[in-house]
């Protein structure tokens, strides 16, 4: 494992990057300044030299389409190239995002979608739009379909099993019955799935704190249930696993590895374990992650301050 970064600078400029859905891509972060002024020539070199690294690929297009006038500078491009397929995808996504707003159709994204498919058949991408678009608006069962899409075109689609991981958690269960849950038997059955180094290792933790999510949102949130979430004999192998694999693979070049380690961070302040936790937020840096500092109902600003603060000893 290679050694930590020097300790975080507590600064207010480094504070107001929390949330950043970049993340620490920082080619990401200076072509979008540029695409939201409209200079979309940067946006095509950018996803022209990202190629088949899918997520990488999706993460990209996802933040981009959520940029102020992401439809109307991606329409224009597509004006510009009616057979690319980037600005196709980009398009779609924007109407995705667009439709969650409340300011477009759920109809009109799902064509938009369906369009960019047909024009580059092997990227998962446009069915990653379908899958947030299903998870607001659509059935279960459409949902799985465009998820079980993703994952033939990628089958380690890192943001598609988080979607569905946060999916599974919310079906309920009997009283009583939370260890039999199937999101944690999807979550083991990926990780199982992946290669070694692959970050879906992590999802077993990410299954834990969606489980907790909505548990705390139908019982309440209480010291006691949140320890007996936290420190039952499967939270602690989950995390001792999901701990042990960072530090032997630490795949810092994946393009969403900060979400896995604010997932992590926080499963291990919940478990008891400030040191371990330490470790991860000098990694984490200032690429804090809304979820899932948010869970249950919380503000993830004042929560991810809070928890580094007692983390790197300074509350």
């Amino acid at each position: 494992m290679s050694p930590p970064p020097p300790p975080l600078g507590r600064t207010r400029k480094r504070d107001a990057q929390l949330f950043d859905p970049a993340l620490c891509d920082a080619e990401l972060i200076d072509v979008r300044s540029q695409f939201t002024q409209g200079r979309w020539a940067r946006v095509r070199s950018l996803l022209v030299g990202t190629g088949d690294d899918w997520d990488r690929r999706g993460h990209r297009v996802v933040v981009l389409a959520q940029t102020p006038a992401a439809t109307a500078w991606a329409r224009e491009w597509l004006l510009a190239e009616p057979d690319s397929a980037d600005a196709a995808t980009l398009l779609a996504c924007a109407a995705v995002f667009a439709a969650l707003r409340h300011k477009g159709t759920p109809a009109a994204a799902e064509e938009a979608c369906r369009r960019a498919a047909a024009l580059l058949p092997d990227d998962p991408t446009p069915w990653l739009g379908l899958l947030l678009l299903s998870r607001a608006f659509g059935t279960e069962e459409e949902f799985s379909r465009h998820f079980d899409q993703v994952r033939a075109r990628h089958r380690e689609h890192h943001h598609a099993h988080h979607l569905m991981v946060a999916k599974l958690a919310e079906r309920t269960l009997a009283p009583g019955q939370d260890p039999l849950h199937e999101v944690y038997d999807f979550a083991a059955w990926a990780a199982e799935e992946s290669p070694a180094d692959s970050p879906l290792a992590v999802l077993p933790v990410v299954a834990h704190a969606e489980r907790y999510r909505v548990l705390a949102a139908t019982h309440g949130h209480t010291p006691e249930a949140a320890a007996a979430h936290w420190e039952g004999r499967r939270a602690r192998q989950v995390l001792r696993s999901a701990f042990d694999w960072w530090l032997e693979w630490e795949r810092d070049d994946h393009p969403r590895n900060r979400v896995d380690l604010n997932f992590l961070a926080h499963a291990k302040l919940c478990e008891g374990r400030p040191a371990e936790a330490a470790a991860l937020f000098h990694r984490i840096g200032s690429h804090a992650t809304r979820a899932p500092w948010s869970y249950p109902d919380r503000d993830p600003h004042k929560a991810f301050l809070a928890a580094r603060n007692v983390a790197l000893g300074t509350a």
